[in-house]
């Protein structure tokens, strides 16, 4: 598997903004899913959130996150995206560049139907993901696996063998639809691979 190889071994990069949690209490419950090796959980708490966790399916990296941090609160996702909390028990949650890393429409709608399970009535969810590059290599990879695969267009496999998708703004935003809209910026990013890339930052709240 991909992430227990090479893509435990990669560096995460995309920011959390950190200005749209201003509002929120250092005592709020964060919930990182997808946190790889808890790098956004350790920001999180070096800002004085108290209660911060973190999930991911990919053990290897948890366990170099606990290597690197052993005190932050990292565990192994085991039936993913089901998590083990009750419902309405997370304040807010992240998810930076997981849906990416899923790229199967049902999918990436069975997460988020997870993520507002168990978030909390004003829950905040900050997500950060790739959106569709503009570049000749990227809309020949997303053509020729479209066409392969019958995958949505923007899905690609990266010269070392993730399977990643790429995302229409339009897509990201129709995801949360039964959420409210709190924010919404372009970031530039690097991606895992070392290249830069555009990302989309979307901050919505559950009614």
């Amino acid at each position: 598997m991909y992430w227990e190889t090479v893509g435990a071994t990669k560096t995460f990069t995309h920011p959390v903004n950190t200005a749209w949690l201003d509002g929120v209490s250092r005592s709020a419950r964060i919930l990182d899913y997808g946190c790889g090796y808890g790098r956004s959980v350790r920001e999180l708490r070096d800002l004085g959130f108290s209660e911060v966790s973190g999930v991911d399916i990919s053990a290897a990296l948890i366990a170099r996150g606990r290597q690197t941090w052993p005190d932050l609160d990292l565990a192994v996702l085991t039936a993913p995206p089901a998590l083990p909390h009750r419902a309405a028990s997370v304040d807010v949650a992240l998810l930076l560049a997981v849906l990416t890393c899923i790229p199967d429409d049902e999918a990436q709608q069975a997460l988020v139907a997870e993520l507002d399970r168990v978030l909390a009535p004003g829950g905040l969810i900050h997500v950060s993901d790739l959106v569709l590059q503009p570049d000749e290599r990227h809309r020949q990879r997303y053509a020729a696996h479209a066409r392969s695969h019958a995958a949505p267009y923007g899905v690609f496999t990266t010269d070392d063998g993730a399977v990643c998708r790429h995302h229409d703004p339009g897509h990201l935003r129709e995801l949360f639809a039964a959420f409210e809209l709190v924010s919404e910026r372009h970031v530039d990013v690097a991606t895992m691979n070392g290249r830069r890339a555009s990302a989309r930052q979307l901050l919505v709240r559950k009614a």
